[in-house]
């Protein structure tokens, strides 16, 4: 599989102006839903490229990648089933200072209903709260009881080092569990990250 652009797909909203293209396929297993990309990840066109976020040693931890992957790496997790894509695609920074309108919620959903992944995970609960329409304080982490586009939802704990106090790993193993891991991962410690 290969990333998708989304310009030239009918009833997909067009990637024009994303600051970090979408990762996307027909079929994924899985679909990684951030918030927005970080400044530093806007530069260098990455998801999750800030060094302090625990983005990709969580995915390696859990066992979602069978390896600790670069953030320039992104593209390779097509090929274990894996899409990313953000609910602001055209704005950067921190989530509590990004205009209004950098919120799309209905291109999100669009892009999941074209595509038709198994299940989502939004890797933070104000970008489910922005697509769900639901308030973060109403939103647990892990499984979800609506679906989104047909697909399974599921909310994980930020990896953002924003909110590294408040992270916790029992979601995102869990959601490993569900989808199913990767084997052969040597860089598993099974410690803290």
């Amino acid at each position: 599989m290969s990333a998708t652009a989304t310009t030239e797909l009918p009833g997909v909203p067009s990637g024009e102006g994303h600051l970090v293209p979408d990762l996307l396929a027909p079929g994924l297993r899985l679909v990684l839903i951030g918030t927005a990309p970080s400044r530093i990840s806007a530069r260098a066109g990455a998801y999750y490229a800030n060094p302090q976020n625990k983005f990709w040693r969580v995915l390696a931890e859990v066992g979602l990648t069978p390896r600790l992957f670069a953030p320039q790496e992104f593209p390779a997790l097509l090929a274990l089933g894996i899409g990313l894509t953000d609910v602001a695609k055209k704005h950067s920074g921190v989530d509590a200072s990004l205009p209004t309108d950098a919120w799309e919620p209905a291109e999100v959903r669009a892009r999941i209903a074209y595509f038709r992944p198994e299940v989502v995970a939004f890797t933070s609960k104000r970008g489910a709260s922005q697509v769900l329409g639901m308030p973060t304080g109403k939103l647990t982490y892990g499984p979800q009881s609506t679906r989104l586009e047909g697909a399974e939802v599921w909310v994980l704990p930020s990896t953002s080092p924003l909110g590294h106090n408040h992270f916790q790993i029992g979601p995102w193993r869990a959601l490993a569990g569900r989808v199913g891991v990767n084997s052969g991962n040597p860089q598993r410690a099974g410690g803290v990250l």
